[in-house]
């Protein structure tokens, strides 16, 4: 990924959170057939023996996913938030007229090897761990537990587990750095205005390092 020094994230902490945050993931892998893309779910775990963390998910035993050779290299894409900026928002307009529109955004590449995990209690634990995430909250949160025994089996039957060994982490985040203050100021007012409170937040957390 291409990324210029001033949109460069690298504390790891930083872009794990935007991974955590933001959990559906674009797997790009590359086969005999070319180039391939899924869009998975997935779950970054802590691992004393990989410093960056495992990403785990699932995906259905009909995916040629799962037909991959042990150990493929593979991308995992995650993208938060993101927002047009509209150069009329910038107060340099007025006194140069030499603004143009951009696009704002903050996004995490995590580079790794791919391993299928063909275990059922593995794949029950990350299916548990996965659901007990995004159902925490919840006013009536759910659980595997919830759903009679043999209808799970049955679904378990159908998917198979996936794990990434993340090897290398990019985080790109490209939220106004390279504006001077006074565009950064109006850049958040007009995206609050827009309803685009998490970009403006972002370029504010920005302006502040």
């Amino acid at each position: 990924m291409y990324i210029p020094k001033h949109f460069e994230e690298p504390d790891i902490s930083v872009m794990q959170a935007l991974i955590r945050d933001y959990p559906l993931a674009t797997l790009v892998t590359f086969s005999s057939d070319g180039l391939n893309a899924n869009h998975i779910p997935l779950h970054l775990q802590a691992d004393e023996n990989v410093p960056y963390g495992c990403l785990r998910g699932h995906v259905a035993r009909s995916n040629p996913l799962c037909r991959e050779i042990p150990s493929t290299k593979v991308l995992a894409v995650f993208q938060a938030e993101n927002a047009y900026i509209s150069p009329s928002w910038y107060a340099t307009k007025a006194q140069t007229g030499k603004v143009v529109p951009t696009w704002n955004y903050a996004a995490v590449h995590a580079h790794g090897a791919l391993e299928i995990i063909d275990d059922a209690v593995w794949l029950r634990r990350q299916l548990e761990a996965m659901t007990a995430i995004h159902e925490a909250g919840l006013p009536e949160p759910w659980s595997v537990s919830d759903a009679p025994a043999d209808f799970t089996e049955r679904l378990l039957d159908q998917i198979i587990g996936i794990e990434i060994r993340v090897t290398r982490l990019q985080g790109k985040w490209k939220v106004s750095q390279n504006q001077p203050a006074e565009n950064r100021n109006s850049v958040i007012v007009g995206l609050n205005r827009s309803a685009k409170p998490a970009m403006a937040a972002m370029v504010a957390d920005a302006a502040r390092k």
